[in-house]
Formats: structure tokens, C-alpha cells, sequence
């Protein structure tokens, strides 16, 4: 299960398929961090300084975090896509289509002058989020989905 949780400035994701339940976190930062909630991840019950130093001692790599930069990701299933904006202009995409066997994500790119900042990494995931959460298998033949989807 692929997940990501926002909070202002920053974007915590947590990919359950690494989580090998170390509880650094759930002790780390039990009010953000609470196994016996749903959503179990809540930002807004810490300050991001705190909530990032709790994710850096995740020992799997299940839990990452990145700052957002003014940049916002949303969902668009009718046109099969996720989109990041900055101040209106869209800097980012994540391209999937729908089929019998699942949702193919093909193609993934993010404006040069916003690279190193994850926003590829969360519009991929804004994507498996809403097929898991429907219950439709992705196949990432885009080379950066593949690989950090393994």
C-alpha cells in the first residue's frame, strides 16, 4: 500500500510494502504516528520539524517526507492523470491508462526547473493511491514509476 499524507509544507509517504514495523515513529511521535487511527498518519497534530526527524529514523525506508515548495499535486481520473501546479502553471504529470488488467502508468515528467524536489515521486503516488484505493492493479511501464514502486 502505497500512501501520502500533506500537511502545508511538506508531504510524508509511506509505502507499506517496506514498513518491516520497526515503531520508530509510533514512539518517535505517537500524536502523528498512532497504529490504533485511521488515517493512522495525522500532520497536524506536530509541527514539521518534529514530524521530520521521526520519519529520518525509519529504518525500511517506509516512511519518506519532502518539502512541497508551493507545489501542489492533484488527482484527475476522467483524464487519467495527476498534475502538479505552481502558482497556476502546471509544472508536472503523471500520465496512466485504463484497462482490463489495471491502470498503466506510462509516462511521468516534471518541469527541469522544479527537478530535485520529489514532485515526480508524489505525483506517482497520487496515482497508486487512487487505484488502491479502488482495487485496480498498476502496471508502471514508465521506467522512474517502475523503479520506485519496487
Amino acid at each position: 500500500m502505497h500512501r501520502l499524507y500533506v500537511k502545508g509544507d511538506i508531504t510524508v509517504f509511506w509505502d507499506s510494502d517496506k514498513c518491516y514495523h520497526a515503531k520508530k515513529c509510533v514512539t518517535g511521535c505517537p500524536e502523528v504516528f498512532n497504529i490504533n487511527r485511521k488515517p493512522w498518519i495525522d500532520l497536524s497534530q506536530a509541527d514539521t520539524a518534529k514530524i521530520w526527524k521521526t520519519v529520518e529514523t525509519c529504518p525500511s525506508g517506509a516512511l519518506t517526507c519532502t518539502y512541497n515548495h508551493d507545489v501542489s499535486v492533484s488527482f484527475d481520473e476522467e483524464n487519467c492523470k495527476s498534475i502538479a501546479v505552481c502558482n497556476g502553471r502546471t509544472v508536472g504529470e503523471c500520465d496512466f491508462v485504463k484497462s482490463g488488467s489495471g491502470w498503466n502508468i506510462y509516462h511521468t515528467e516534471v518541469n527541469p526547473e522544479f527537478g530535485g524536489r520529489q514532485i515526480a515521486k508524489r505525483l506517482v503516488f497520487s496515482v497508486v493511491e487512487q487505484a488502491e484505493r479502488l482495487g485496480v492493479r498498476i502496471i508502471p511501464t514508465c521506467s522512474y514509476a517502475a523503479k520506485i514502486l519496487k
